[in-house]
């Protein structure tokens, strides 16, 4: 009898692809609103408009009452996503666009060592190769503004790093909240807290955005919430270690949106430094500790 050899199902790769693409376009249409109108205030009316869309498919889904412990994980998540959000935003509006996605794939390599803390898991002598891989990846990437005129850059850098380390303590936190909610509570919960956290700021920070920018911050809104659907679908049809490499090419679509949307060139220091970080969290991820990788760090 012969056996017939199935070919390999694409479709969760293709998926994974289309969602990632989605997540840098939203990531360049952040850009140009948290220039034109900063970034707390774009990521707040974003956020806004994301809570209403995500409220519309929490409550036809009638999801249960969220329990005690999952409340909590939806609140804690919820004030890290706050700040993750606006460290990352705040970033990109200071420096090109592939540069900050590269610098955001050091956070699995973190979340290695907050997980050896917050859940007891082991850091082999591999998973520490793999850091020092990838911290000497990010240095190759800031170092190439140290020296540039003015430091414009070099505090966006900072503060997209900032979130890349909350981002790793956000990978710890998906996966604790993930065994006590379904998908359309936690990102209804999350729109829900983060823009509760973001609205004490409002009567004094906040403005309403003139008419021209409403289209620009209900795409950004779209393109988030059928992002996280379309990877959600993806990673519940193929293992994450096998989708990892495609988190990657957020690099690819972040370098294409910033030369055609912004003129931003792409420099021979960020291909080698993502290079290094992308080998590091490729090393992390043949550990057992190592959680699936997130090129985002944004919500």
């Amino acid at each position: 009898m012969v056996s017939r050899v199935h070919p390999p199902n694409t479709a969760p790769f293709a998926v994974a692809t289309l969602g990632i693409a989605l997540f840098a376009a939203m990531d360049a249409v952040m850009k140009g609103l948290s220039l034109a109108i900063g970034a707390y205030n774009a990521v707040f009316w974003r956020m806004l408009i994301g809570l209403v869309l995500s409220s519309f498919l929490y409550f036809v889904a009638r999801a249960p009452r969220p329990s005690a412990e999952a409340m909590r994980f939806h609140i804690i998540r919820g004030l890290v996503g706050a700040v993750m959000a606006l460290t990352f935003f705040w970033g990109i509006a200071r420096m090109p666009l592939a540069e900050a996605v590269a610098l955001t794939f050091v956070a699995p390599l973190m979340s290695l060592y907050l997980a050896a803390v917050l859940l007891g898991e082991p850091v082999g002598r591999r998973a520490i190769l793999a850091s020092l891989i990838g911290f000497a990846g990010v240095l190759v990437i800031i170092g190439a503004r140290v020296g540039t005129p003015g430091d414009r850059d070099i505090w966006g850098a900072a503060s997209v790093l900032t979130s890349a380390t909350l981002y790793a303590y956000n990978i710890v936190l998906m996966r604790q909240q993930a065994l006590v909610a379904k998908p359309i509570e936690i990102a209804f919960y999350q729109y829900l807290v983060i823009g509760g956290v973001l609205g004490l700021g409002a009567p004094f920070i906040a403005i309403l955005p003139a008419s021209e920018h409403w289209p620009n911050l209900a795409f950004a809104a779209a393109l988030a919430l059928v992002s996280l659907m379309l990877l959600a679908w993806s990673y519940a049809r193929a293992e994450a270690h096998r989708l990892a490499a495609v988190e990657y090419t957020a690099l690819i679509w972040a370098a294409l949106f910033g030369l055609v949307i912004f003129g931003e060139e792409l420099a021979a220091s960020t291909l080698v430094g993502a290079t290094l970080i992308v080998a590091g969290c490729t090393l992390a991820a043949r550990t057992p500790a190592h959680p699936a990788p997130a090129a985002e760090a944004a919500p």
